[in-house]
């Protein structure tokens, strides 16, 4: 089950799900496709997981989208794709959260959370087996932080068995849209740090760094980065939709890249990135991929300089026809060179995933059709600095008590902020045990 939160959310699975439609040929109707713009069939591709059939050759996501707005969700219905989603999963409120964790949390979430809540359990009645729920959201907006925080809190009671993974676009060093995301980030971060098993982060700056510099794009624009994150996205879930030779579940992802329960925020990469013009002047070659994974200009999150940080573990998701003895030299390569460190307590460090269906990419799109790509989920201790980078700008705001009376006004108690700061805190040493070594018990807040 997939739920999206807020305008971030939203505008990301609108993305996401027209990409999907082009790896299952189910087109923006929820029909099968015949024929694609280009004259080539398009294959279709069964996929209960993430579509079920209305039993008329009808293919409906099993998508939830909540807003406390109608604004956004009222776009995505009039877009080209708004005649693919059920209305009656389409959950929106009267009124926006004005970038405050507070208003969602406290004063917007009980009026539009009922609505979802009960979407939620249609979705999960009507499914054979749910296996778990992808979230996509943002941590700095008041939606994406305190709604999502409350509808998190409600997941674990109601579905304590189900995995729970988000997709978390994280406020970027630089660039931002609202003067108080470290405000909303650390207060989310804090209520739903024991309610998520695992949240992949991605900043804007990263990807908007990626779409200008490596895919030439002048100026990127939201329609650009989304569709760079559906095809990350795509690359972590064609596991779950397409049958393969080594295929990853949901649960897997959390064993595999959760060391202790706190550290659960894996950096995401995804390579080739390339443009049209270059695509047959590069190497592309499983050494040659995998190797780019490792670099900062193919990470979704700005995290500190290169080479800072050690991995405690990678888990790593071909797609296309790939041989594993391929992997394997790769992997011997990147573990021969330096620049990359492993913690010294995790010296396996590598979990693989293949699946034979090749990448589609959007038709005119951005980034250039290749026959294989690969996707990284890696949970590394250079993460710790966009945690101090936000933790910082917090301090920096707190100390003068600026914005405060915002969240107070929403019937917030002024100790949680303390409260929400001291946990990231522990969530930083938390990082630096697990570099330097320290055998320790990560703290339990």
């Amino acid at each position: 089950m997939s739920i999206h939160l807020g305008q971030a959310g939203v505008q990301i699975g609108e993305a996401i799900w027209t990409q999907y439609g082009l790896e299952h040929g189910i087109g923006m109707d929820g029909q099968r496709m015949a024929e694609m713009a280009d004259g080539c069939d398009t294959q279709f591709h069964v996929c209960p997981a993430f579509y079920s059939e209305n039993g008329e050759g009808r293919y409906v996501p099993r998508a939830v989208f909540i807003d406390t707005e109608p604004m956004v969700i009222d776009q995505l219905q009039a877009a080209e794709i708004g005649e693919l989603f059920n209305p009656d999963y389409l959950v929106r409120g009267k009124e926006d959260a004005a970038n405050n964790y507070a208003r969602g949390y406290y004063s917007l979430s009980h009026r539009t959370l009922v609505g979802a809540i009960d979407a939620i359990r249609q979705m999960a009645e009507d499914a054979d087996n749910l296996q778990g729920m992808l979230l996509y959201h943002s941590f700095g907006g008041g939606t994406g932080s305190g709604v999502t925080a409350h509808l998190l809190q409600q997941l674990e009671e109601e579905f304590p068995r189900k995995t729970r993974l988000s997709f978390s676009v994280y406020p970027s060093p630089y660039l931002c849209t609202s003067v108080v995301e470290p405000y909303n980030t650390v207060l989310m971060t804090h209520r739903s740090m024991n309610s998520m098993e695992c949240s992949f982060m991605m900043d804007n700056q990263a990807i908007y760094s990626i779409c200008s510099s490596r895919l030439s794009i002048e100026r990127p624009s939201y329609a650009n980065l989304n569709q760079l994150i559906g095809q990350v996205v795509s690359g972590v879930t064609a596991s779950l939709r397409f049958g393969g030779d080594l295929n990853v579940d949901m649960s897997e992802f959390q064993t595999n890249l959760v060391p202790y329960p706190r550290l659960h925020f894996p950096l995401v990469s995804f390579a080739p990135i390339i443009t049209c013009e270059n695509v047959n002047h590069e190497n592309h070659d499983i050494g040659a991929i995998t190797k780019q994974l490792f670099e900062p200009a193919c990470q979704m999150v700005r995290c500190g300089s290169p080479g800072r940080g050690k991995y405690m573990a990678c888990c790593l998701l071909y797609r296309g026809h790939i041989l594993p003895k391929d992997i394997n030299e790769a992997i011997a390569s990147i573990k021969a060179t330096r620049s990359v460190r492993f913690v010294d307590w995790c010296p396996t460090g590598f979990k693989i995933g293949i699946n034979a269906m090749p990448p589609k990419m959007a038709p005119n799109g951005d980034l250039a059709p290749v026959r294989r790509c690969v996707t990284m989920l890696a949970s590394t201790t250079a993460i710790s600095d966009a945690w101090s980078n936000i933790d910082e700008k917090f301090d920096i705001m707190y100390r003068k008590r600026a914005f405060v009376h915002w969240f107070v006004g929403e019937g917030m108690e002024m100790q949680e902020f303390s409260e929400a700061r001291e946990n990231l805190a522990c969530l930083e040493m938390d990082y630096r045990e697990a570099d330097s070594g320290v055998s320790s018990d990560v703290s339990e807040f």
